[in-house]
């Protein structure tokens, strides 16, 4: 029976149990962390969640590395001493100053009832004589005193999306933004409209405006404000009041010039984190092509799967005396056919977009690093120029003195940012893994107390069959 055979069953299970088992294997030190289970939200870490300016050092994420051969077709389990770094090392110690008290307030005096909530659905295309595009219906309702009505209802494309975003690292440099899905822009457009493609990028935009709204910090940045309740025209005004081109060419330039330049002594405890945001950033890249992989495997696994009960049933046809075994393995392959496309659906609106997310967040993370060492790059340029006296020193000693406050509240606000993200993640990649974990293990079952039930009414009928035959005894 080819796939449906015990071999094929088996190496299908073993596919998927290995993503499975790694997920969970990389996730379950927060059972000794004290951290609670579940998504990640905007929540606060449990009583016994090490605090942020806890000195004390424990593996929240440990995994084995997952290895992709290329040129081979199995996946492999490697170097099992390779972990991701201690991510409880990167926590600072709680600041002192009084703008690092104010900025660290920021963060820990979070709400405790959610008072803003926002959906993304409806999307519509629009065709032009310039462009196609979509656009998303965005539904907020609120409780805010600061908005002037409690519900809203816009139209954004993506571009606006993408707007908010660069408005918000601009006002934030050192925040870690949700990353937004990528263009994806594709030959033909049709294949960039068609129905799977907008509604992957419609889940991806509504998680994206919701990770902000459950920001302790973004979700009162008043660009943010804008987007969800100003019309179109509204907005695109907005827009026209930010800086002019020359301005923006002109910090663009210094940006490059200050990266180029790089920095000549980045904090210890940047280093680290800089480190585990490499390292994070190959094994979950890693991990989100093996996924993909799984997935289509799997998917070429239950294609295959559904040809097999026709052929089966026409086979009984022309089998009169296993008419009535024929037709049970047909009903068996159906079954079992039937949980496989249940089974794929959840992988694939469960497990992959988080997976990929976090793909995205990786690279969002190397940029808010990038933006941090920018800011202690032009510190360093100003010290460097009042050693050498290259220009006035009064003027320069005042500029020192408000870089260095600047640094200061970056410095703290990615700290304090970090120990909230690692924690999301953390439950975001627990969550996921376990709750596929979970899938399989139903999965199987499913299957296995269906082919065991047909076996055993095959065995009782051939009993039966046996006992007729069997001659009786005088």
């Amino acid at each position: 029976m080819g796939k449906l055979g015990g071999e094929g069953l088996a190496a299908a299970a073993g596919r998927a149990r290995t993503l499975g088992m790694e997920g969970e294997r990389l996730a379950s030190p927060a059972r000794s962390s004290g951290l609670p289970a579940g998504g990640a939200g905007g929540e606060s870490p449990g009583v016994d969640a090490p605090l942020l300016g806890s000195s004390g050092s424990s593996t929240l994420l440990q995994a084995e590395v997952l290895d992709l051969d290329e040129d081979e077709d199995d996946l492999e389990v490697f170097s099992k001493d390779a972990s991701l770094m201690d991510m409880n090392s990167f926590s600072p110690m709680m600041p002192t100053s009084p703008l690092s008290m104010i900025n660290q307030i920021k963060f820990e005096d979070e709400p405790d009832l959610k008072d803003l909530f926002i959906t993304v659905d409806e999307p519509e295309s629009h065709v032009t004589t310039i462009e196609t595009f979509i656009t998303y219906r965005i539904i907020t309702k609120t409780s805010r005193g600061e908005f002037d009505s409690s519900e809203f209802e816009v139209r954004r494309r993506y571009q606006d999306f993408l707007w908010l975003k660069g408005k918000l690292e601009e006002a934030h440099p050192t925040l870690i933004i949700p990353p937004l899905p990528e263009k994806f822009i594709v030959k033909g457009m049709v294949e960039r409209f068609n129905d799977d493609f907008i509604e992957t990028r419609r889940k991806a935009l509504h998680k994206f405006l919701n990770r902000i709204a459950d920001h302790p910090t973004l979700t009162f940045n008043e660009d943010f404000k804008v987007f969800l309740t100003a019309q179109a025209w509204e907005l695109s005004s907005h827009k026209k009041q930010g800086p002019g081109l020359l301005s923006r060419m002109g910090q663009t330039v210094r940006a490059v010039a200050l990266s180029m330049r790089g920095v000549k002594s980045r904090p210890e405890e940047f280093m680290e984190m800089n480190n585990f945001i490499e390292v994070f950033s190959q094994k979950i890249n890693l991990i989100d092509k093996i996924s993909q992989r799984i997935y289509k495997e799997e998917r070429e696994y239950s294609d295959e799967m559904k040809e097999y009960g026709p052929i089966h049933i026409l086979w009984s046809a022309s089998e009169e005396d296993l008419v009535d075994t024929l037709k049970g393995i047909a009903s068996c392959i159906d079954k079992c056919s039937k949980a496989t496309e249940k089974r794929m659906s959840g992988l694939s609106e469960a497990l992959l977009p988080v997976v990929h997310e976090y793909v995205l967040y990786s690279e969002m993370l190397m940029g808010v690093m990038k933006r941090r060492d920018q800011i202690q790059a032009e510190l360093d340029s100003k010290v460097e120029a009042l050693t050498y006296k290259k220009a006035d020193t009064d003027l320069l000693t005042e500029e020192i003195g408000k870089l260095e406050d600047k640094v200061e509240c970056a410095n703290n606000a990615l700290k304090a940012d970090w120990e909230r993200w690692r924690h999301n993640m953390q439950n975001d990649i627990k969550s996921a893994f376990t709750d596929m974990a979970e899938e399989n293990i139903q999965y199987y079952e499913q299957c296995l107390a269906t082919w065991e039930s047909f076996l055993a009414s095959q065995t009782d009928l051939h009993l039966e069959e046996t006992s007729e035959d069997k001659p009786e005894s005088h």
